[in-house]
């Protein structure tokens, strides 16, 4: 079977997934071990037969709900590679749009110290080393399998040295460090609980519920980690968080309540409200 000819069927296999071609090209690069450009330049090269049956195992899990990214274990994140398992979530493109602006705020300030609540693949955490190369940033979470993947992730990308990795609930390991922390940047768990159930199903049966909910009302975590943030932030300091799409008025009334001001937003590239930042007074 020549390459074109694998990816018209993988195509077809997928056709009910939401981007077909695109997982039937990435699974095909995957076992191959090259870039996507390989394939259409050598588009009618045989494939073994060994890589064409191990190629369709691969479609089938896909096809069965299974997220491309935890198929290869890959996902891209601000230009940088992560390994991602099953125990965390995959990062979004939407919450590059939180990194970028953190390092907006931070560009200018000296040694900055980060504080990442829920830390998951480490992308926030990592990305926020990487290109602020004097921040030291610390990636809390109170899961096991984050914390892991969030070291591997900082090996990877060469920040393992100012990426602390902190088994911690929420800010609580942090305690101590009583308006000593720059930033507090944080994407929480906050689907409501009614409305997990409605998730596709790559992302409702096989990524962590607990990276997913965020309680009943799906505002548990925001209320915990802005309370928590008033007391460990400097004055001036900046808690930032990705939202969802109709959390607006509700996240800002939890801001302002805690003594945050200056409250920002920021659009996803739907056009929805996606980031927030709030400034300790």
């Amino acid at each position: 079977m020549k390459i074109f000819e694998a990816i018209k069927e993988a195509v077809n296999i997928l056709k009910d997934t939401e981007t077909p071609q695109l997982d039937a090209e990435v699974l095909l690069c995957f076992l191959l071990k090259r870039e996507r450009i390989y394939l259409y330049l050598n588009r009618i090269e045989e494939l073994d037969v060994d890589i064409v049956d191990k190629y369709f195992k691969l479609v089938d899990r896909r096809k069965r709900g299974e997220p491309t990214q935890y198929i290869t274990g890959h996902q891209e994140f601000m230009s940088l590679d992560f390994y991602v398992e099953p125990g965390v979530l995959i990062p979004r493109g939407d919450t590059e749009i939180l990194v970028e602006e953190v390092l907006k705020k931070i560009e200018s300030l000296k040694k900055p110290v980060v504080a990442d609540v829920g830390c998951g693949s480490g992308a926030i955490s990592v990305s926020i080393a990487k290109y602020k190369d004097d921040a030291v940033v610390y990636a809390l979470d109170v899961m096991p399998i984050p914390l892991e993947i969030t070291k591997i992730n900082a090996e990877i990308n060469g920040v393992n040295d100012r990426v602390i990795v902190l088994k911690s609930d929420k800010l609580a390991a942090l305690e101590e460090k009583i308006e000593e922390i720059d930033v507090i940047v944080s994407n929480p768990p906050y689907i409501r609980e009614d409305v997990i159930k409605t998730l596709m199903t790559e992302v409702r049966d096989y990524e962590p519920y607990t990276a997913l909910s965020g309680g009943e009302d799906g505002l548990y975590f925001y209320r915990k980690i802005t309370k928590q943030a008033a007391r460990l932030l400097k004055n001036g300091g900046l808690l930032a968080y990705e939202i969802g799409h109709d959390q607006r008025e509700d996240v800002t009334s939890i801001l302002v309540e805690n003594g945050f001001e200056n409250i920002e937003f920021f659009k996803d590239y739907a056009g929805h409200d996606r980031v927030v930042l709030g400034w300790k007074k």
